[in-house]
């Protein structure tokens, strides 16, 4: 593949933007801040910002396209919207220079294809209503939960490397990254068994559901194993689930950046399907099943959406667990006094506060000072993280606000 003369005029005059960026001494000083918290002896919390409504967020131009080539399209968004952060709400977002490339794997399914209807609000926005088919019913159905059988296109990886390397020459450093695997199970099964289903299996068919778990589980383990074995794992992470990954306590002792490990990553999981559960069902259904995984990684980060403050006293016995969810629908105090000083509270903002008929910056102070009192009052290292950021309302200056008010709090 070649890019023509005005895709790659483009594509290096923002990479020279970003490689500026990232040699300024503030990247460094963040990536320490990050290591701080991950290790436990915070500075300050850590803010980050993800999972943002880009079609909504464009401002003179910034994040307009101009490239011609779909694979020079989608590394140009890349680096316009690294600037844009940059630029606009900062947070505590740590500029790189580098692009990473996926390995390019075949075989990696381990369930049937996605039957979904979708409901689609605004047209321009990725976010979008699901409704799944329900595919697995029945016994008869979890043969549709197959091993993986993972191949490398080794060569084709490395054409896509040279390819890039040869367009960002002596600007960013290109290499492949490396798969850095989420173990959110649930999310997935509720893709092909409905949610309202799984739900009633629980109490009506709970060894239909165990059976199940275990294919999945099998087949996930087996996908490790075979990442592992090819030498696919990521060699760096920098974000892990929306958050710095930053740490001095990886990759662990005998890494080999020819052949990473399991143990040498962090990896995330979540069960967000089970956040009206019991704690006891949650650990028979989820737990029992997905902590001899978790225990294979350097370091987890366990939680999204489901609120686990009730359920801590099974979170805290995931093997290596560092960082905790804490959702908008958790009891901060509660979570704060659970996870101690031993813990990250990772603390998702709700981004509701984005999206009203009225923007309302007080609301928002109030609302992040209520996390980071309840933390300090407790000693438990916080971090802030706005996601499922659906819409700003076409007002991008207010996730830039938001950002201002985050950061101004945490130095406070």
């Amino acid at each position: 593949m070649s890019f023509s003369k005005s895709d790659v005029e483009i594509l290096r005059t923002l990479g020279r933007q970003v490689a500026e960026i990232a040699a300024l001494p503030d990247q460094q000083r963040t990536i320490t801040l990050w290591k701080k918290l991950n290790g436990l002896k915070p500075v300050r919390p850590m803010v980050a910002i993800d999972q943002i409504p880009w079609h909504e967020m464009n401002v003179n131009e910034e994040l307009t396209v101009r490239c011609t080539d779909p694979e020079a399209k989608k590394v140009e968004t890349d680096l316009r919207r690294r600037l844009y952060r940059w630029n606009h709400m900062r947070a505590d977002y740590v500029v790189e220079a580098t692009l990473g490339l996926a390995p390019v794997l075949t075989g990696i399914q381990i369930g049937p294809p996605v039957e979904e209807d979708r409901a689609v609000g605004d047209p321009q926005n990725s976010i979008v209503g699901h409704l799944f088919h329900d595919q697995i019913q029945s016994e008869a159905d979890l043969e549709k939960i197959i091993m993986p059988r993972v191949q490398h296109d080794t060569a084709a990886t490395a054409a896509r490397i040279a390819m890039w390397r040869e367009v960002f020459d002596g600007i960013l450093t290109v290499e492949m990254q490396g798969v850095g695997p989420m173990l959110n199970v649930w999310d997935v099964i509720v893709m092909w068994r409905s949610v309202e289903g799984i739900l009633m299996d629980l109490a009506d068919r709970p060894e239909f559901l165990h059976q199940l778990m275990r294919r999945v589980t099998d087949a996930y383990s087996s996908l490790l194993d075979q990442y592992e074995a090819l030498g696919v794992m990521a060699r760096h992470q920098s974000w892990i689930h929306c958050t710095g990954a930053w740490t001095d306590e990886l990759p662990a002792p005998g890494f080999n950046p020819a052949k990473p490990r399991l143990k040498d990553n962090w990896v995330s999981g979540m069960a967000q399907i089970f956040g009206s559960v019991s704690p006891a069902m949650h650990q028979e259904f989820d737990l029992d099943y997905l902590n001899p995984l978790y225990a294979r990684f350097g370091l987890v980060y366990y939680g999204c959406c489901e609120p686990l403050h009730a359920k801590l006293d099974i979170v805290r016995k995931i093997p290596n667990v560092r960082k905790v969810s804490m959702s908008p629908w958790v009891d901060e105090d509660a979570g704060a006094a659970g996870l101690g000083t031993k813990y990250v509270f990772s603390r998702k903002p709700t981004p509701a506060l984005l999206a009203g008929d009225r923007w309302d910056p007080q609301a928002v102070e109030d609302h992040l000072r209520k996390t980071i009192t309840a933390c300090r009052r407790t000693g438990t290292p916080l971090e802030l993280i706005i996601k499922d950021i659906s819409t700003v309302r076409y007002e991008p200056q207010r996730l830039w606000q938001w950002n201002d008010i985050a950061m101004r709090l945490v130095q406070e």
